[in-house]
């Protein structure tokens, strides 16, 4: 009988962990994609919106909306046994932009919502991205009842530069917001490589 050495086992992989913010304007899905693809159960700071917000929270076309983000929502998702996506969602209300500074803190890239019946909504995250050279696609939202515009149209109406994806999603659904993070680090990892490009050649 012939004695084997057993097989090592290989140690566990390490997995590489990345912050993703998901961001956009008010009521436009950001809570509702973190919660569809976490594996763990997201963490939300959500208040019910108040008769004194009335004045400042413009409900049209989200008239069903009773609460609001006040601070951020939290979840997980492993995309492979190697790679870990933190995700965090920033309130989209401007009263509480403030805490934007401190949650793209170490962000790999993000996700900027947009909702074609509110679509300059999401002009602010725009432009906060742009500015600060952190990678990000846009995902159009595609409510039930909203019209519907071929993404060449979007991306004119957002000013988009060429090399933004621009990418259509059910932020219900878990599949439809995998391809959307999938394509978030995708982008950022080309950016990344391409800056490397010029700063070496």
């Amino acid at each position: 009988m012939v004695l084997r050495r057993p097989e090592r086992a290989k140690p566990p992989v390490e997995p590489v962990t990345l912050k993703i913010l998901v961001a956009g304007g008010f009521g436009v899905g950001k809570t509702t994609l973190v919660g569809a693809v976490s594996e763990i159960r997201p963490l939300r700071t959500e208040e019910l919106l108040t008769e004194a917000g009335r004045p400042v929270d413009d409900l049209s076309g989200i008239e069903g909306k009773h609460t609001t983000t006040v601070a951020m929502d939290f979840g997980r998702i492993t995309l492979r046994a190697d790679l870990v996506l933190y995700l965090f969602g920033t309130p989209g209300q401007e009263r509480f932009w403030f805490m934007w500074d401190e949650l793209s803190e170490g962000a790999l890239g993000a996700v900027v919502l947009a909702d074609t019946r509110r679509l300059e909504d999401c002009f602010a995250a725009v432009d906060y991205f742009e500015r600060r050279a952190i990678p990000f696609v846009i995902a159009v939202n595609c409510f039930e009842g909203a019209d519907r515009y071929p993404a060449e149209t979007v991306r004119q109406a957002l000013d988009l530069d060429p090399d933004v994806p621009l990418l259509l999603t059910d932020a219900r659904d878990r599949e439809s917001v995998k391809e959307v993070l999938i394509g978030v680090v995708r982008h950022a990892m080309e950016q990344a490589a391409e800056h490397r490009r010029t700063v070496t050649g």
